[in-house]
């Protein structure tokens, strides 16, 4: 196998991108769940939370790949990526709910359980995006586990100095999702491998970025005419 094609290469720039952009939120989640415990107690919170996190993801992952094998599951998963691709465009992240732990155990037993919910979507899209090669698997889980102990900040100050990230990342998501039901086997009988493969996965990425901004927009608009609302005096 010829590790350094293009389509290989493109497959792993699109985990590197997808681990950025869905990584962070899971280092959120680790910094919060370990942020009570004493200073020396930190690091081992975030080294054993993430180390079984990562642990329960490489399964999930392998898993996974080895079931998008069976035949409609690839165009089931391409059709859930672009979900969460929108999803990652109109979200209000919110981590409320993840309560700070005040005991070592507690804090790793949170961080695992944290990230194998919320790793769903990562675990489906670097399956995706990997055609099946354990390889780009274990690439990409190398690349997230740096940036979910060290990253948090960094992804959260490059999201806010830089939106079009969130925009980038959703569509990579989107072109995955499009290559995931192109490349399912009765879908690949009907379209084939020209024109009309490419025009699919293109309009693929167009709807999700003209669904997340309608979403966004109409968003904008019920809370602007709420803040009008409020300001509006009323009639005595």
């Amino acid at each position: 196998m010829d590790w350094f094609t293009g389509e290989m290469l493109s497959a792993l720039l699109a985990i590197i991108v997808i681990d950025l952009v869905l990584a962070g939120d899971n280092a959120i989640v680790i910094g919060m769940a370990a942020r009570n415990l004493p200073k020396e107690q930190q690091k081992k919170a975030v080294l054993w939370g993430t180390l079984g996190a990562v642990i329960i993801r490489a399964v999930a992952t392998v898993l996974v790949v080895q079931l998008l094998k069976i035949p409609g599951l690839l165009l089931a998963g391409g059709l859930f990526l672009v979900w969460i691709a929108i999803k990652l465009l109109i979200e209000e992240k919110k981590h409320d709910d993840i309560k700070a732990s005040v005991s070592l155990g507690a804090a790793i037993r949170t961080i695992v359980i944290a990230d194998a919910v919320m790793g769903i979507d990562n675990i489906m899209a670097v399956a995706g995006a990997a055609h099946g090669e354990f390889w780009l698997v274990i690439v990409g889980l190398a690349i997230s586990v740096p940036i979910m102990i060290w990253g948090s900040t960094l992804i959260l100050k490059l999201i806010e100095r830089f939106p079009v990230t969130i925009y980038i990342g959703a569509a990579v998501l989107a072109y995955t999702a499009g290559k995931m039901i192109v490349d399912e086997s009765f879908v690949k009988v009907w379209v084939g491998t020209g024109a009309l493969k490419y025009a699919i996965e293109t309009i693929v990425i167009i709807a999700v970025m003209a669904v997340g901004a309608a979403i966004n927009r109409a968003r904008a608009r019920r809370k602007a005419d709420a803040a009008a609302g409020s300001a509006t005096p009323k009639a005595s």
